[in-house]
C-alpha cells in the first residue's frame, strides 16, 4: 500500500501500516517483527523441502551408471558386460584409436564425429565427402556404447566407404575389417582380392543411405558393405576396426571411412 497524503503529527506510517507512539507502537513493532520472521521460517522451510524432494545435485546413480554402461566418469566402460537400457544407437559412437598413414589427409580435421552417427550416401556416381581418409596403411577402431552387433540369418553389419561408379567401372578403395568382443581379441575377414567383386573387403559398395533418423538397416536398400559375424566365428561383436590395404597404392589406394552400422543390433 502507497502512502497517501502526509503522516499525522506523532504518528509514523510505513508501506501503509500505522505505527503509533508509547507502548502502543512497541506492541506492533514487536507483533510485526514476530510475524516477519516465522514467515521467513516458512519460505526457508519450503525451499529446503523442494530441493530434498526434487532438486539434483549432479551425482548419478549407481543404477543409472549400470544402465548406460557407464563408469562414473560420464565416459562409457567398454571393459563392463553391456547391458541394455531401451534401444541402442545403429552407429559407431566412439573412436577408440586411430592412426593414419602417409597420402590423403581429407576430413582430418572433423575428426571424430564425421565417421560417428549415420552415413551421407552419395548414390550410384558420387562419392560422398562425408568421410576421413586413413592414408596408406592407415586404421581406426570404433565402438558402441549401448549396443553391439550379433550374430543372425544374413548380414549383421555395414562399412560405409564412398566408392562410386563411372561408366562400368567402380572406384573402389579397399580395407580389411576385424572384428572383437572385447576389444582384445580380434577376427579379420578375409580381404585378399585384387580385382572386383573383392570379397569380404570394405570400401567397394555404393552407400544409398542419407536419412538420420533411420531405425532399421538393410543392405539392398541402404547400401554399404555387409559383414556377417558367422564368417569369422563369432556370435557379439562390440569393436570394429579398419585398416586400409597397404598394397593399395594411387588413386584408389586409400580407404575413406563414412559409418558402420548395425543390422542385427543386441540393443534393438
Amino acid at each position: 500500500m502507497a502512502w497517501i497524503g502526509r503522516p499525522a503529527q506523532g504518528s509514523a506510517r510505513w508501506f501503509g501500516v500505522g505505527l503509533m507512539s508509547g507502548p502502543e507502537m512497541n506492541k506492533r513493532w514487536l507483533a510485526m517483527m514476530v510475524l516477519l520472521a516465522a514467515l521467513m521460517a516458512v519460505s526457508v522451510g519450503c525451499g529446503e523441502d523442494a530441493q530434498g524432494d526434487g532438486a539434483s545435485d549432479g551425482s548419478v546413480d549407481d543404477d543409472d551408471d549400470a544402465a548406460n554402461n557407464d563408469d562414473g566418469s560420464g565416459e562409457p566402460d567398454f571393459e563392463a558386460p553391456l547391458v541394455c537400457s531401451g534401444t541402442g544407437d545403429l552407429f559407431a559412437t566412439h573412436v577408440l584409436e586411430v592412426t593414419y598413414g602417409p597420402g590423403q589427409e581429407f576430413g582430418r580435421d572433423a575428426m571424430p564425429e564425421v565417421v560417428l552417427g549415420p552415413p551421407l550416401g552419395g548414390g550410384c556416381c558420387e562419392g560422398s565427402l562425408d568421410v576421413v581418409s586413413l592414408g596408406n596403411g592407415g586404421s581406426i577402431t570404433l565402438a558402441f556404447a549401448d549396443n553391439a552387433i550379433v550374430d543372425a540369418p544374413g548380414a549383421d553389419f555395414l562399412v560405409f566407404e564412398n566408392p562410386f561408379e563411372a561408366g562400368e567401372t567402380v572406384f573402389a578403395e579397399l580395407a580389411t575389417v576385424e572384428v572383437s568382443a572385447d576389444g582384445q581379441q580380434w577376427h579379420a575377414f578375409d580381404c585378399s582380392a585384387t580385382e572386383a567383386p573383392y570379397g569380404t573387403c570394405a570400401g567397394h559398395h555404393r552407400v544409398h543411405l542419407q536419412d538420420d533418423e533411420v531405425t532399421a538397416l538393410d543392405a539392398e536398400q541402404h547400401g554399404g558393405d555387409p559383414f556377417d559375424l558367422a564368417d569369422v566365428g563369432l556370435d557379439e561383436a562390440r569393436f570394429v576396426r579398419i585398416t586400409d590395404r597397404e598394397d593399395q597404392v594411387g588413386f584408389q589406394g586409400t580407404f575413406d571411412l563414412d559409418a558402420i552400422g548395425i543390422i542385427h543390433p543386441a540393443c534393438p
